[in-house]
């Protein structure tokens, strides 16, 4: 089963991640900017973040037979932050047109601010001037009103509902989210949000069109494998294998090559990994042999 895993934030996770991920069929994966567990205090350490999501991330993947892609976007929780949210919005404006970048996230509210919705639209505008798709973050607390929030300030903006992925769903959101054309995620964690078993019981009664899974796997507790391991349930569960496939590999590439940056036709390439290869002089193997 090829995979391809929408959202997880590599920045945070070791090589041996890398290597269990590519061992679990995970083919590509897509890396949303958002933050580092504590926050940043200056607009150029955006920058360098950025950059590494586009460089040293994106050459760690391909040391273990993984493409990365990622998204841009001034996260909701340092939205508020008036120290950077103007500068970072501002540099953006570079950052979403780079090589590798197949949409504007994550992006959207974490607690219902007005000033998180005021860079929360900025970015939906910045995301439909660069024909970009965006991916949203919804708030983990009182999350009912925040999916209705954004699902109301997404019609407003215009944007083509296609080009929009509604993320952490559960079980009370997905019903809001279903008709309204946009593809909706789901976080599949070891302990909280979502689990494999719940995700089951959702494609049952909801079906797997517009229906993706990820791991997040940030900084806190959490598991780079649970869309592999969620494959796992959903065949025990009997779930056609087409069906899967849909939602870990089709779909997710689907809703992403609306940037045209990425497509199917990259995972063609059976050419193998090279590590001679080094990223500004750096090697992942620390001074191993190739």
């Amino acid at each position: 089963m090829k995979i391809f895993e929408p959202h997880i934030h590599m920045f945070s996770r070791t090589t041996d991640d890398y290597e269990l991920m590519a061992l679990a069929g995970v083919r590509g994966l897509c890396e949303p900017a958002f933050w580092l567990g504590q926050p940043r205090t200056t607009v150029g350490s955006f920058k360098d973040y950025y950059d590494t999501l586009l460089g040293w991330e994106r050459f760690r993947a391909s040391q273990f037979g993984i493409k990365h892609f990622c998204t841009m976007g001034l996260n909701p929780k340092e939205a508020n932050d008036d120290r950077i949210n103007q500068g970072v919005l501002e540099l953006l404006e570079d950052y979403v047109n780079r090589e590798g970048v197949i949409a504007v996230g994550e992006i959207g509210y974490d607690d219902m601010t007005k000033t998180e919705e005021k860079f929360f639209m900025a970015q939906i505008e910045l995301a439909m001037r660069h024909d970009l798709p965006i991916l949203i973050h919804t708030p983990h607390r009182d999350k009912l009103d925040g999916v209705k929030r954004t699902l109301d300030v997404v019609k407003e903006s215009g944007i083509a509902p296609e080009k929009v992925l509604v993320d952490h769903n559960n079980e009370l959101t997905i019903p809001l989210v279903r008709d309204t054309g946009h593809v909706a995620g789901f976080s599949i964690y070891p302990n909280t949000k979502m689990t494999p078993e719940r995700m089951v019981e959702i494609f049952r009664r909801f079906g797997t069109e517009r229906m993706v899974i990820n791991s997040a796997a940030d900084w806190g507790v959490s598991d780079a494998l649970m869309v592999p391991k969620t494959v796992q349930v959903m065949r025990k569960a009997g779930i056609d294998e087409s069906e899967i496939e849909k939602v870990v590999w089709h779909n997710p590439i689907n809703f992403f090559a609306q940037s045209g940056r990425i497509s199917f036709a990259d995972f063609e390439d059976q050419s193998g990994i090279d590590r001679t290869q080094l990223h500004q002089g750096n090697s992942v193997l620390r001074g191993q042999k190739p």
